[in-house]
């Protein structure tokens, strides 16, 4: 019927057209054909926007992965049900994704206007945790598509109903989403206090400890000077909520076993956002490398002490952080072959040492010669506060870390990555008496022989890179994580979550390891 219609319509349009030539006895003269135009002002693969002055240019990339060993493709076996190691954890997960995105310029008398947008689609294949069902029933971890009636699958045991729902659900990210005029930047970027390869010195593990890393972008206002010669400072106003927010535990919450095994020190009582974090960064960009310093403020506003708001609140605490960076190019070596390097301190600002896809609460299970299992757990918050009677202010977290790696570039193909990173977290003297003192939490728990919340993240990995062609890339990235606790000694438990289905039984307390391999197809374009 369509092209019924569209024929119809082209020979009424075709027929006027003749008989007004004939009327006027003039030529018809046929509409210009617009083609598009290469814009070579910004670089290869842009193209005006017929009718504009604005150039445009797509790109992206579509990824093919698997990371061995884990429930996530960014993480470690940092949390259940991956964590528990037993029939619940994953020995592998699988994720496709697709890469969007587009950039515009424009030249004005004022400068260039661009704006960028990046946008992920993927689908990461789930798992199953437990659900403390006496059946032993499980729950499904990833995500789906909705049903019908908008709700979610329901889940049968450990089966997914497939009269209630389907497996093709997938998830939609937005990472970057801004606007640059006249050296502002205005919406979502990688934050300036980041160096410029954010999680990844050589690596594409995402869960690196050991510095900054939004590579997801943060919104922000910024302004950045540049004084020639590759040499820029930026200052910006960076949003808060969730990226930059490691926790503000009022540890009137803890509990002695879940406080040992599950590093849950308290109720987690963030307030509302008050002010955005506030960073200045100094950048040396030249041919012999890049030079970067970065600091930042970052306000720590707690709701209250108690349920309501006339239990009243501890006063506002700015915490604080620092960050050197340093790449070296052109090494003797290789050609091509880098070095990167960065170091980070924090008091009352832990994201920017723990990054959001590293965390920073850490709970993992191991085997024991001397009881039922082993478990090593781990949290590093911004701040810590007393609520109940006591009502004290916030005292912070200080944390230092850092990471790095040495790439070198076989042939014009293959290169090598080897890189490590590490963080250390350090509880001030309020948080360890109320923990550890003569009568704290955890320190009267039965069977705990050494009390300290203290504990350090070490992390090494090598990566190594086949480029057969331009553009495509086929890699694997096996990375070691240690978990050093300070806690010890064999403590029996009266319940443990059951996302993990580990059982009431004997627990050593134990530093932990784990392994993950993560192989990759990426084809970008």
């Amino acid at each position: 019927m369509k092209l019924v219609k569209s024929l119809l319509l082209g020979s009424a349009a075709g027929l006027i057209a003749v008989g007004g030539a004939q009327a006027a006895d003039l030529p018809v003269k046929a509409k210009a054909v617009e083609y598009v135009k290469i814009c070579s002002l910004y670089g290869a693969g842009f193209y005006y926007i017929p009718g504009t002055d604005t150039c445009i240019k797509l790109g992206g990339y579509l990824r093919a992965e698997v990371a061995l060993n884990s429930n996530s493709v960014y993480g470690t076996q940092a949390g259940a049900p991956a964590s528990a190691r037993n029939r619940l954890s994953n020995y592998y997960t699988m994720r496709a994704r697709e890469d969007l995105n587009i950039d515009t310029r424009t030249a004005t008398e004022y400068g260039v206007v661009r704006t960028f947008f990046d946008a992920t689609f993927s689908w990461t294949s789930g798992g199953y945790q437990g659900t403390g069902s006496a059946t032993g029933a499980t729950a499904y971890t990833g995500t789906l598509a909705l049903n019908t009636a908008g709700a979610s699958p329901a889940l049968v045991g450990s089966t997914i109903n497939p009269t209630d729902g389907g497996t093709s659900g997938g998830s939609l990210g937005v990472y970057y989403a801004f606007i640059q005029f006249a050296g502002f930047t205005m919406g979502k970027a990688v934050s300036q206090f980041d160096a410029p390869w954010t999680n990844y010195p050589g690596n594409n593990f995402d869960g690196l400890v050991g510095g900054s890393g939004t590579v997801t972008g943060v919104n922000q206002f910024t302004y950045t000077a540049d004084f020639g010669q590759g040499v820029t400072a930026s200052f910006s106003a960076e949003d808060v909520s969730a990226y930059y927010q490691a926790g503000n535990l009022n540890l009137s919450g803890a509990a002695g076993l879940t406080g040992i095994t599950g590093a849950a020190y308290g109720s987690n009582a963030i307030g509302g956002t008050r002010s955005p974090n506030l960073v200045g960064t100094v950048r040396v960009d030249q041919a012999w490398g890049l030079f970067q310093a970065s600091v930042a403020a970052h306000d720590n506003h707690v709701a209250y002490y108690g349920a309501t708001e006339d239990t009243g609140h501890p006063d506002d605490k700015w915490g604080w952080a620092v960050q050197l960076a340093l790449s070296i190019k052109n090494i003797p070596t290789g050609a091509g072959d880098t070095i990167n390097v960065s170091g980070v301190y924090t008091d009352g600002a832990t994201r920017y040492n723990f990054q959001n896809l590293a965390g920073s609460a850490f709970t993992m299970y191991g085997s024991s010669n001397i009881a039922y299992a082993s478990v090593g757990a781990a949290n590093a918050p911004d701040t810590v506060f007393i609520g109940g009677t006591t009502k004290s202010q916030q005292e912070s977290v200080k944390t230092w870390g850092f990471r790095g790696a040495y790439t070198h570039n076989w042939d014009p193909y293959w290169n090598t990555s080897i890189y490590g990173a590490y963080a250390a977290a350090q509880f001030g003297s309020m948080a360890k008496n109320y923990l550890c003192g003569p009568t704290g939490v955890i320190s009267a728990v039965a069977g705990v022989t050494s009390c300290n919340p203290d504990f350090n993240i070490g992390q090494l990995g090598i990566i190594t890179r086949w480029t057969p062609v331009k553009n495509l890339t086929f890699s694997a990235d096996l990375v070691w994580t240690n978990l050093d606790q300070k806690y010890s000694g064999v403590v029996t438990t009266t319940a443990i979550s059951g996302t993990n289905a580990k059982p009431a039984a004997t627990y050593e307390l134990k530093d932990q390891n784990s392994l993950t391999l993560l192989l990759r197809a990426q084809r970008n374009w």
